[in-house]
């Protein structure tokens, strides 16, 4: 069967300036709390300058979530984050199928993207629950941890920075093993630099058939 290539233009450019500059902020971050967390920095970088860092890109990635906020409320990217209950449950199954045994079978991916769909399933999912719960939180908690006297003394005799603190790093894991899976899916494609390609010049290439 004939196969032709066609390209949509997915990544406009406030969405890959956001991109570059969120993805370079969360490096940052990760970097930064890894050694103030670990003792590293002592070996590395001095511990008030390594703070004055994670908080500076903090700031940076905080701002910048409000473009992204405010791009998926005026333009049509926000139209990407809509779920759908039909299948709520069954569609990211068969996504999971396809990624742990289907693609290294020859089946064909369950959920072609096109002009009307930018993710499949899984990746929907994951977006929302990063975007939507984790981001907001890690900032939240973020900023409580910068200014200790918004939090609440105690929460049911626990102490509040210590739960800001824990959500903090909860959350700030959480979003890096998302970018860690996020970097592989984001490999897998007609090659392992296309879809990287693509949020540089804004074009994803399809194969119709």
């Amino acid at each position: 069967m004939n196969s032709t290539e066609d390209k949509i233009y997915f990544y406009p450019v406030w969405l890959r300036i956001w991109h570059g500059i969120n993805a370079l902020g969360i490096i940052l971050l990760i970097v930064t709390g890894i050694t103030m967390n670990s003792g590293f920095e002592k070996g590395l970088i001095e511990f008030g300058l390594n703070m004055k860092l994670h908080n500076f890109a903090g700031a940076i990635v905080s701002l910048n979530y409000l473009v992204f906020l405010l791009g998926n409320l005026v333009t049509s990217n926000k139209k990407f984050y809509i779920v759908k209950p039909r299948n709520f449950l069954k569609r990211p199954m068969k996504q999971a199928y396809y990624y742990a045994w289907g693609m290294f079978h020859g089946m064909q991916t369950p959920y072609p993207l096109s002009e009307k769909r930018k993710f499949n399933p899984l990746q929907k999912y994951a977006y929302i629950m990063v975007m939507y719960f984790a981001v907001p939180l890690v900032i939240v908690s973020g900023i409580g941890l910068m200014f200790p006297e918004l939090i609440f003394n105690q929460v049911y005799d626990i102490s509040g920075v210590l739960i800001t603190a824990v959500t903090h790093s909860a959350m700030g894991f959480f979003i890096s093993i998302f970018l860690i899976i996020h970097l592989y899916v984001a490999s897998i494609g007609k090659s392992p630099l296309d879809n990287f390609r693509s949020i540089v010049n804004g074009w994803h290439h399809i194969t119709k058939k």
